[in-house]
């Protein structure tokens, strides 16, 4: 069933970011100001490519011109807007028929690029894109002496028996 690693993966994204905003709201006040600087535009990069992505594959127009925010947002606003964004996904790769994971979509980039993705590469990207920086993030607290949340998919596995 083609529908599964992909449920797998969005869930999985969903839980890593819950921990890794949770591990960050612990430890803000461990973190100098720079580190917390680079921490908040970290989460905020993996969020605003996480919500252009949202757009596209609702076929919308987004106003980001980049993929960070103009004005960077407080912590637990942003924690709360990926909560949203992170259900979002789950519904909508839930909501999907098998063959609309081939679809193709078209959109531009930041950039002002014109690419095409299908939907299934879109959810992988959004997926991988937020991994990637979550280790950035766990590499910022554990310079710090900070244990960053668990975030690997054998943790998700078995954090959910």
């Amino acid at each position: 069933m083609l529908r599964q690693p992909y449920a797998q993966l969005v869930a999985m994204k969903r839980w890593a970011d819950s921990g890794l905003y949770e591990a960050a709201n612990r430890n803000l006040d461990q973190l100098s100001p720079e580190d917390a600087s680079i921490m908040f535009r970290i989460l905020d990069h993996i969020h605003v490519v996480d919500r252009i992505f949202q757009h596209h594959l609702q076929g919308l127009p987004h106003a980001f011109r980049a993929a960070r925010s103009e004005e960077m947002p407080e912590l637990q606003t942003l924690a709360n807007s990926t909560r949203e964004v992170d259900d979002w996904y789950v519904s909508y790769v839930s909501s999907l028929e098998e063959n609309d994971f081939e679809q193709p979509i078209d959109f531009v980039f930041t950039s002002g690029k014109p690419a095409r993705m299908t939907r299934g590469e879109i959810i992988l990207h959004v997926c991988l894109h937020g991994n990637y920086h979550r280790g950035n993030a766990g590499a910022v607290l554990q310079l710090k002496g900070i244990i960053p949340s668990r975030d690997g998919i054998t943790d998700f596995l078995e954090a959910a028996t």
